[in-house]
This record gives C-alpha cells, sequence and structure tokens, in this order.
C-alpha cells in the first residue's frame, strides 16, 4: 500500500520569491509531521498543494484521500452546525451529530453558527475531519482560537487517527505534542 503523502522535489516561488526548493516529504500511515518556520515561509502555501488546491508549483505530489482544514474553518455562519457538517456525512465516519457530540457542541447543534465565538466554530471545522473515512488529514494551524480543553481534544484525535493508520501533515507554531516529526521550511 503506497503511503498516504508522497512530495517530490517541489519548488514553489510567491510573489516572485521561492518559498521552496527541492523539498521532500514521505508522509506513511500512522505518521504526524508538523511543518515548521516563519509566517510566510510556505507552510499554509505546502498544505494547501498537498490538498490539490494550489497549483503553482513544480514537483510531484501523490496524496491519499483527504480533509483539509484551512486557517478558514469552512463554517457559514448562517447555518447550524447540523447543517453545515451534513452535506460532508460519508460512509465510514460518524455521524454529523456524533462527530459534533465529540468535539464538545452536542448541546448547540441547532444554533446558528454566527453566533459562536472563534474557538467553537474551530470545533465545527475539527467535526468535520470525523465525517468519513480519509486517510489523510491536513491541517493549517489547527489549536488556532482553542482554549486549553480544545487543544487537548485536537491532540487527542490526530492521536486516535494517527494509531488507526492514518496521517497527519500539520503547519503549526504550537507543538501537537503528539509523536510527531518536524520539517522547518526555512531549511528548503
Amino acid at each position: 500500500m503506497p503511503p498516504p503523502l508522497t512530495m517530490t522535489d517541489l519548488d514553489c516561488t510567491r510573489g516572485g520569491r521561492r518559498l521552496f526548493g527541492g523539498f521532500d516529504l514521505t508522509l506513511d500511515a500512522g505518521g504526524c509531521t508538523e511543518v515548521r518556520g516563519a509566517n510566510g515561509s510556505g507552510k499554509s502555501t505546502l498544505l494547501r498543494i498537498a490538498a490539490g488546491l494550489f497549483a503553482d508549483f513544480s514537483g510531484a505530489v501523490e496524496a491519499a484521500p483527504r480533509h483539509y482544514l484551512g486557517h478558514r474553518n469552512g463554517v457559514s455562519a448562517l447555518l447550524s452546525p447540523l447543517e453545515n457538517l451534513k452535506p460532508h456525512e460519508r460512509p465510514g465516519g460518524d455521524s454529523a451529530r456524533e462527530a459534533l457530540i465529540r468535539t464538545g457542541l452536542g448541546d448547540v447543534v441547532d444554533v446558528p453558527c454566527g453566533q459562536f465565538s472563534q474557538g467553537q466554530q474551530r470545533r465545527v471545522g475539527l467535526a468535520r475531519l470525523l465525517l468519513g473515512d480519509r486517510p489523510l488529514w491536513l491541517l493549517d494551524e489547527p489549536l488556532a482560537a482553542l482554549d486549553a480543553d480544545g487543544q487537548r481534544l485536537v491532540r487527542e484525535l490526530v492521536e486516535v487517527h494517527c494509531r488507526g493508520g492514518g496521517a497527519v501533515l500539520c503547519a503549526t507554531h504550537q507543538p501537537l505534542g503528539c509523536s510527531a516529526s518536524e520539517v522547518n521550511l526555512m531549511d528548503h
């Protein structure tokens, strides 16, 4: 079985500035890699390349089915958490209601997300990771806006996903604290 993510000889320039070049990464099942670097070093761009959302690069990417959670949570303020998540339900994953309960939002499933704090909206985005069986998770600053309990939740979700054979590529300034390898984009 091929690894969930292989990136080979990636080179990316944005705005006339080279972000990284000759970048290689293989992320095996059960693996978690944290991508580090200063603001503007290309962490988010690397994740967007892996997600298939950014095409202005050279090199090769092979990726398993994946979930991408970017800076924005992909949550409509006008819809409730259930309404936001229902379209994303897939076989092999939690129901939207189950995912919201697991992320600590079981008591507000019908409240419009526009009434939520940033941390609660982040939890709705995290709940989407639990909908469907996608072996690769691409997480951009997953701990942003979360309180201590929310940060523990993210770490637990990542550890359970990896123990189950999934893989996680995470761009972060705050260490997840799981058994992760680290890549610093400043070195590429």
